[in-house]
């Protein structure tokens, strides 16, 4: 596609971009010591390696002591940094893309108890709902050591090999002096717009006395945050005239919102089930006003749009950042003409929400993110064909098959139903997670290409595993909902996933007992309230939905709140017993000292399922490896060599939720690094 505008090359300064598609700055939580170490540095390599114009690291990298992360980010305060920055940024341009990290002080948006124990600081005393932290009001000492912070910061990235440095305004310190709704300081720094800018533009001089005058700068900032009383539109544009105006930038990078809470968040950067694109023609606007190199990431999660995005002159570079977590080939496979092939990103937020809960950011369903090296994105043939079949096309499932046929083996694939899917077909039947089925949808047509054999209406009997002659079963059924947890009255429950389905009429007054805290329930409790029911969700647990996660949960409470829905936490559902036409419910709590009775007319329990294992049991005797797993090798990347059973005519595996209750990426997980040595 020669005249496809995003693969037209763009000039910022000196610096030519091979095409319209970049990266945008995330901190996916994979230093070691605050350090881009080996992990770190080949999940951005990859990225760079699959074609995409330029990578931004980091989200951001902290410049001061006192701007502690909160999750796992890389200190840019520290001099060792600079080595490991400059293997990243050689590796990178070895791939023929450009490079830039984003730097930071966090003000208010960090806590005092993380780090070194120092006090927060920001331009009030105003705490930020997030993170939690009263923050000291800034003084003028601690204003001019954080402007050399910066400054030092920058030259070390310089230093480094970085092409530029990108200043993260939105939500953290620049931008609590911008704000007025943060910015309580009497002059030079607050009041007026010019000297709630003055902070930004000391930083920048700084910052450019010590890189000089070619070293690519920008700013990501919010135009608009959406809050009354904070930055307007009106104020916003004023603010991206004066950036450009000020001759300190190169781009703009533009935001519209506030990050300050879960809501904000999320309207911020859209989950799965919110428009696409939200912010596209905002930025667009900005743009238009200023004229001015313009970039802009917020939920441009496929090709189509971001296409548009570059035709239509919204933007000069256009981000698919959790997109390319998704897939980070997107652009060799646009370049192949093979857009069919990228896998598409399905808004699960799963990478976002698993840093900001602690962990480290992994995609829903490419288990290869931020495994690199271990794990691969691309699958290597086999050195000889076997036969393998798989049991069930749920996500893990299809992945066992999807690996072996990229590995070149023939596959065949039983599956009881009449379509694919397992868990994920009946998630997707709410509206808000639609965009899961993709994940089904995209690896039946690269299984469909690969030649792999499907049987659907088939309910695979272990005699007619062994006729195929496999040399590899996997089985992949996955398990059942677990509902016989109560004391007594287990016969007079129904599952969350009778209520998704519609197996199970609605009541009128009904108790959710989610022992699970994961989507199903909050799913049933929508598809409840939006029939007219009353619904409580009662937990043990001191929150609800944990597995949920923060950004995720934003959608269904917007919803559920709407419908009245009552949440109970800290109470444990110990048993049911019917009541003439109602159903009394038995509650207790872990805590102790409390037993009451309350009445419904429908109890739906979640709590996870329960292996459907049967057809894995019958067929072990008849393997040779009996089922085991290596653990040690599986881990390794080599291939299994278990034999316990020296009759055994085929290897046997199981997995996902076969295994045990876990979840959707879990379950790919297990399909990819035990099938990519088969």
């Amino acid at each position: 596609m020669p005249n496809d505008p995003l693969l037209q090359p763009y000039q910022l300064k000196h610096l030519t971009l091979r095409n319209r598609i970049i990266v945008t700055a995330h901190e996916p939580a994979y230093p070691e010591d605050g350090m881009p170490k080996e992990r770190y540095r080949a999940y951005t390599v990859e990225r760079a390696r699959g074609g995409v114009a330029m990578t931004m690291t980091a989200g951001s990298a902290a410049v001061s002591k006192d701007s502690p992360p909160v999750f796992n980010n890389l200190l840019a305060y520290r001099d060792e940094i600079v080595p490991w920055i400059r293997e990243m940024t050689d590796a990178v341009h070895e791939e023929g893309a450009a490079i830039m990290i984003q730097l930071t002080h966090l003000g208010r948006r960090t806590r005092w108890d993380k780090g070194d124990w120092l006090p927060v600081v920001a331009p009030s005393h105003h705490r930020e709902a997030a993170h939690r932290a009263f923050p000291k009001k800034i003084e003028d000492w601690d204003i001019d050591r954080i402007i050399k912070d910066f400054a030092d910061a920058a030259e070390r990235m310089k230093a480094g090999g970085m092409d530029g440095v990108e200043l993260e305004a939105y939500g953290h310190l620049i931008d609590q002096f911008a704000s007025p709704l943060t910015n309580e300081l009497d002059g030079p720094y607050g009041g007026s717009l010019d000297n709630r800018m003055r902070f930004c533009f000391d930083v920048l001089k700084a910052i450019r006395a010590r890189v000089g005058d070619e070293f690519i700068l920008g700013v990501r900032y919010t135009a608009d945050e959406c809050l009354p009383g904070g930055t307007d539109k009106a104020e916003g544009l004023e603010i991206s005239k004066r950036l450009k105006e000020s001759g300190l930038i190169d781009y703009l990078n533009i935001i519209r919102g506030h990050i300050d809470t879960d809501p904000g968040l999320t309207d911020v950067i859209p989950i799965q089930g919110m428009a696409n694109s939200p912010h596209l023609d905002f930025a667009g606007e900005i743009r238009a006003a200023t004229n001015f190199p313009t970039f802009h990431a917020a939920k441009i999660p496929d090709v189509a749009t971001a296409r548009h995005a570059i035709a239509s002159g919204k933007v000069d570079m256009v981000g698919m950042t959790r997109a390319h977590m998704t897939d980070p080939h997107i652009v060799r496979k646009i370049i192949e003409k093979r857009e069919e092939d990228i896998r598409p990103c399905v808004g699960a937020n799963y990478c976002l929400d698993r840093i900001y809960q602690g962990g480290a950011a992994y995609c829903i369903h490419n288990a290869a993110t931020g495994r690199e090296l271990t794990m691969p994105h691309s699958i290597a043939k086999a050195h000889c064909r076997r036969k393998v079949v798989v049991v069930g096309t749920g996500p893990a499932g299809l992945e066992a098959a999807r690996v072996a046929g990229e590995r070149g083996h023939e596959v065949i694939v039983f599956e009881a139903a009449s379509d694919p899917g397992g868990q994920v077909r009946l998630t997707a039947q709410s509206p808000r997670r639609r965009e899961m089925i993709s994940i089904i949808d995209w690896r039946m047509s690269q299984c469909e290409k690969l030649g792999v054999t499907f049987h659907f209406n088939t309910w695979a009997e272990a005699e007619a595993i062994q006729a195929e002659n496999p040399d590899v079963v996997i089985i992949a059924t996955g398990g059942l909902p677990h509902t016989e947890v109560l004391s007594r009255g287990n016969e007079l429950v129904v599952s969350a996933w009778d209520i998704i389905s519609g197996d199970a009429k609605p009541g009128t007054n009904v108790l959710i007992f989610d022992d699970a805290g994961d989507h199903a329930a909050l799913q049933a409790a929508e598809f409840l309230a939006n029939a007219g029911a009353r619904v409580e969700i009662m937990t043990p647990d001191r929150s609800f939905a944990p597995e949920v996660m923060a950004m995720n949960l934003v959608p269904y409470m917007r919803s559920l709140q709407k419908l009245d829905v009552t949440f109970t936490v800290t109470y444990r559902l110990e048993a049911v017993e019917k009541s003439g036409n109602q159903l009394v419910a038995h509650v207790g709590s872990d805590y102790g000292g409390i037993s009451k009775q309350r009445t419904f007319d429908q109890v739906v329990v979640n709590h996870g399922t329960i292996p459907l294992d049967e057809l894995y049991f019958e067929l072990k005797p008849f393997s040779s490896n009996l089922g085991e797993i290596a653990h040690d090798q599986m881990i390794a990347g080599v291939p299994q060599s278990v034999v316990r059973n020296a009759e055994g005519k085929f290897q046997l595996f199981r997995i996902g939720d076969a295994v045990a209750a876990r979840n959707t990426h879990a379950a790919i997980y297990d399909a990819l690094r035990l099938l990519k040595d088969i």
